[in-house]
């Protein structure tokens, strides 16, 4: 995917099995943000910027889901250890990953294997991408900020 694609509506389920779409937020910007894993230091330190600047975040006009190929129980684990208020969207079959270009192979001490890529996405009100944070660019203890643009 790339600035100003058009994203599904529909982006899959969340920790409660509910489903959950773009046309649910209407008039919001979507920071639609993907992590490897839960209650890792990263993603954890990724989830609690975001948690801590949420206020700012629904000021400002966004909403933030979150989205892992992890289990539906663990993000209920995560989102409860750590206080999160926004959705997390458990992605154990790869459809939104793969969909959203951020599934592939990495390294890690010499060991391949496939994972999530950390990447958010800025979706407008109208379903399309305006920006794209690579992996490289995200500072997961400011995220927040960075999506603010501070």
């Amino acid at each position: 995917m790339e600035v100003g694609d058009k994203v599904p509506d529909l982006l899959g389920k969340d920790a409660n099995g509910k489903e959950v779409r773009l046309s649910d937020y209407p008039g919001k910007t979507i920071a639609l943000y993907f992590y490897p894993k839960d209650n890792t230091s990263g993603c954890t330190a990724q989830a609690c910027s975001l948690r801590d600047a949420y206020h700012d975040l629904i000021d400002a006009g966004y909403q933030v889901i979150g989205v892992s190929v992890d289990s539906e129980a663990s993000h209920q684990k995560f989102a409860s250890k750590h206080n999160l208020p926004f959705p997390l969207i458990a992605d154990t079959e790869h459809r939104l990953v793969e969909q959203m270009g951020v599934w592939g192979e990495k390294s890690m001490y010499g060991r391949k294997y496939m994972g999530t890529f950390r990447t958010t996405f800025i979706i407008s009100a109208d379903g399309k991408i305006q920006r794209i944070f690579t992996p490289k660019e995200i500072k997961t203890s400011n995220h927040a900020q960075q999506i603010l643009g501070e």
